[in-house]
């Protein structure tokens, strides 16, 4: 069974373009809640007419309720789910997995997706995905083939196949969030990873784009999706313009066998492309996985500049086609046609252009039009119209009777008079077809012949629009109760450490070994954790007391291995139901989201509720190399320095995975300090040397440049 074609849909107009381009399902943000703020999304009265031209064409509606959400905003986020479902809605998208568990609990019949931004990459996660009523998981851009299969035999998976890469694991990202007060998390992300870093390592000083990824597209790889079992194809782009959406969703129909292939991926590079497009990391890093160069659209090559303004070129360059230009893979400058001439054209441009640089067309005019398709369901109509007899307008299991038909005096209605009228649509999406039609003497105003049409199709249409209503929720959640003043360490040497939960940070995994230090020893678990990689702890993990983890999928490991279970900062609960969910299903400790100010830490605390609140602050765990992976030339250093144009230094961590493979992870450029708060106490001192005078008094610590986070400020 050929996979779903699922597409973006920012505004109407996208919606359009992919519904008539023949995607199977469209996703969509409304008004609030939406991790794509930026997008125009929609209203109550377009989404309900945006999803019944969706379901009248067989196609399904998603909507995304995919940020984090805060106790005060519950009330709104309970009426949104009801807003999307009563309005059309086929599914809802969440990231709070624990949230989604109690929705599920209040409206069962609500099918609910788990967002990619919960981070699920590997069958654990998956199987705990299931158990809180998700139907469907998107999984983690970075996920492996190997587990996606694994994964596709629990529960059913939807994975991107097209669009813009986090340069972050997926929803662990906070760069946007402690750089600038705009989370990502909360659909606010302001993309510092596509702004200009260098790094203190050799061929890496100079300013260049390092942590942005190239677009992604799988391309003709998508056959090894479909044969993992994949049931969903995810295009990004909730930001693109329509023609790029309608490229897109052509593109993957022609390799799912819709034929022509080669053209829809011409139009899709003219449509939007940062970097030439990557496979992406389920394959494996690859050359050319980051656009280091260039930044933003850069479009698809069509010739090379020649002397003056002249571009050599088969290209039939047009008016109010655009252009880039760019030389040694970096940008010179935008470009203009001008005029044609012979074997190519001429442009007009702003920068000075040079013999040899590279010309690619970034807006094609005629684009949007040449995509421009119509769709319609396809229905066929059985009709008898015979004199003295009730008319009867068929559709499948649908019959309709009308008036008795009188016999006609002079000119009786014909078969192409019935044809004639009911091939008008009235503005539906419907492509009519005919079974059996009889008619025999019967007159019939052209009005009422009319009227029946109208009814007939307003009975049909009615066939395919669901009909919803939900009882208003009743969500409640328990305060915990008995707040302590515990301290939890994470830490890469535990050495001579005290505190109540030590949890120790490996900078080796296949080194790692049982920490010294007085208190409960806690394994630190990455995010992102393949079968193979859980495999290869399976002799570590029995030596500890219990597991800390980013990732929900380190709640059901820990239960297999008879561990207690930290649930970390990764899990970014926000709310009193995240919260008392988290407990009741197993978790002896959980640490809020990073991203809330004290006051609304202290509203969730309670017995075994941990805040982050010293020592340094991760905004990113990258699962790719930033250098390339030039192995044969790496220095191997455990720590680098990022730093922005603004001069900001950023500690870039390296520390080697289960598997032996290098990731990074990058911590905010000011440590935290935070004096008081009613919730235990979360340290985080990796890589900060020697610890004895950040834990002897954490209050009274030398840590130049500290500043409170989000302490006092609530995030937009």
């Amino acid at each position: 069974m050929r996979p779903e074609i699922l597409a973006p849909a920012g505004d109407e107009n996208s919606a359009r373009a992919a519904l008539s381009c023949g995607a199977d399902a469209i996703y969509l943000g409304l008004s609030r809640f939406s991790a794509r703020s930026g997008a125009e999304n929609f209203g109550a009265d377009p989404f309900r007419e945006i999803a019944a031209y969706a379901h009248l064409l067989g196609a399904k509606v998603y909507v995304c309720l995919n940020t984090l959400v805060k106790d005060g905003e519950l009330k709104d986020f309970f009426r949104s789910v009801r807003e999307a479902w009563e309005g059309g809605a086929d599914a809802v998208l969440m990231q709070d997995m624990l949230l989604g568990k109690r929705l599920h609990a209040e409206y069962p019949m609500i099918p609910l997706h788990l967002s990619t931004q919960a981070g699920c990459c590997n069958e654990r996660g998956a199987v705990f995905a299931r158990e809180c009523g998700f139907s469907r998981v998107v999984l983690a851009r970075e996920t492996p083939l190997s587990e996606i299969e694994k994964i596709c035999a629990v529960a059913e998976t939807e994975v991107f196949v097209q669009g813009a890469l986090c340069t972050c694991f997926s929803g662990q990202c906070y760069l946007s969030s402690f750089a600038g007060n705009n989370s990502g998390n909360r659909g606010r992300c302001k993309q510092p990873c596509r702004k200009r870093y260098a790094i203190d390592r050799a061929g890496y000083e100079e300013l260049a784009y390092a942590l942005s990824p190239s677009d992604l597209c799988v391309g003709e790889r998508v056959k090894e999706l479909v044969a993992a079992g994949v049931s969903s194809l995810k295009i990004e782009g909730r930001m693109r313009r329509p023609e790029y959406v309608a490229a897109a969703v052509l593109y993957y129909r022609a390799l799912l066998g819709g034929g022509g292939a080669e053209k829809a991926f011409s139009d899709m590079k003219r449509a939007y492309n940062r970097g030439d497009y990557t496979h992406g990391l389920a394959f494996g890093q690859e050359k050319g996985f980051l656009s280091r160069n260039v930044q933003g659209h850069i479009g698809e090559t069509v010739g090379k500049m020649q002397d003056g303004a002249f571009c050599r070129s088969n290209y039939p360059a047009a008016a109010g086609d655009g252009f880039k230009i760019l030389r040694g893979g970096k940008e010179v400058g935008g470009a203009l046609f001008r005029e044609r001439g012979k074997g190519g054209f001429f442009l007009s441009s702003e920068a000075k252009l040079g013999r040899g640089d590279e010309v690619r067309l970034t807006t094609e005019a005629a684009l949007p039009k040449r995509l421009a398709r119509e769709r319609g369901r396809e229905i066929v109509l059985s009709l008898r119209f015979v004199a003295g007899e009730a008319a009867t307008v068929s559709c499948g299991d649908l019959s309709a009777t009308y008036e008795v038909l009188p016999p006609a005096k002079s000119a009786p209605l014909t078969k192409e008079e019935l044809i004639s009228c009911f091939r008008k649509t009235d503005g539906l999406p419907f492509a009519v077809g005919f079974g059996k039609i009889e008619t025999s003497g019967a007159f019939l105003p052209r009005s009422a012949l009319n009227a029946i049409r109208r009814d007939f199709y307003a009975r049909l249409s009615a066939r395919f629009l669901p009909v919803r209503e939900l009882p208003a929720p009743s969500f409640t959640a328990k305060k915990r109760e008995g707040a302590e003043a515990r301290t939890a360490v994470i830490a890469s040497d535990l050495s001579g450490v005290r505190a109540d939960i030590l949890i120790y940070k490996p900078g080796d995994y296949a080194r790692a070994v049982r920490e010294k230090g007085e208190g409960k020893r806690f394994l630190y678990l990455p995010p992102f954790l393949t079968s193979a990689e859980e495999k290869s702890l399976s002799s570590l993990l029995p030596l500890f007391d219990g597991v800390y983890c980013d990732g929900y999928y380190g709640l059901p490991l820990s239960k297999a291995y008879g561990l207690s279970f930290f649930a970390g900062t990764g899990w970014n609960l926000t709310n009193a139901i995240a919260v008392e969910e988290a407990f009741g299903a197993g978790a002896d400790y959980v640490a809020l989201s990073k991203e809330l100010t004290t006051r609304e830490q202290d509203a969730l605390s309670g017995e075994g509720v941990f805040a982050l609140g010293f020592g340094g602050v991760k905004v990113m765990d990258l699962l790719y190399c930033p250098f390339e992976k030039n192995c044969a030339s790496c220095d191997r250093r455990e720590e680098y320095t990022l730093r922005d144009e603004e001069g900001r230094a950023f500690p870039l961590r390296r520390y080697r995975a289960p598997n032996g493979d290098c990731r990074f992870e990058l911590y905010n450029c000011a440590a935290l300090r935070v004096e008081k708060h009613a919730a235990g106490s979360l340290c985080d001192l990796t890589g900060r040397g020697a610890l004895a005078p950040y834990l002897a008094c954490p209050e009274k610590a030398p840590l130049p440049g500290a500043n409170r986070g989000h302490a006092n400020r609530s995030l937009l």
